[in-house]
Order: C-alpha cells, then sequence, then structure tokens
C-alpha cells in the first residue's frame, strides 16, 4: 500500500494545511485527505504542485509499505 506523508514534510517545512493550500491551489479538503491517507489516487499534476510548494521529490511524499 501507498502511505502519504503529507503532514511530515508539511512539518518539516513548517508550512500549514492552509499555507500549502494557498500556495498550490489544492483546496484544503483535497489537502486533508491526501494528508489523512484517505485519498485513493493523486494525479501527477497535483504531486508536481505540492513538491514545488514544499521543495521536495514526490518520494519524500509517498511510501511504498506491504500490507500485512
Amino acid at each position: 500500500m501507498i502511505i502519504v506523508n503529507l503532514d511530515v514534510m508539511m512539518a518539516k517545512r513548517k508550512m500549514s494545511l492552509n499555507e500549502l493550500s494557498e500556495k498550490t491551489g489544492i483546496t484544503p479538503a483535497n489537502l486533508s485527505i491526501l494528508k489523512t491517507n484517505k485519498a485513493k489516487a493523486i494525479r501527477f499534476s497535483t504531486l508536481i504542485e505540492i513538491c514545488k510548494a514544499l521543495n521536495c521529490e514526490p518520494g519524500d511524499i509517498l511510501e511504498y509499505k506491504e500490507k500485512k
């Protein structure tokens, strides 16, 4: 399964959900879905905007873990 570590990167960058929303143009509701690992998919365009705003790589946000 894929884990979204958006909250970890936001904490490292000291950025709030609302600030990230303003920088990316992605609604706080959609960012919250990602942040809480409730998203079923993510568009590359969304991932690009998040990575630009947080100055990180996709691998800093997405992590693969085997289901147990």
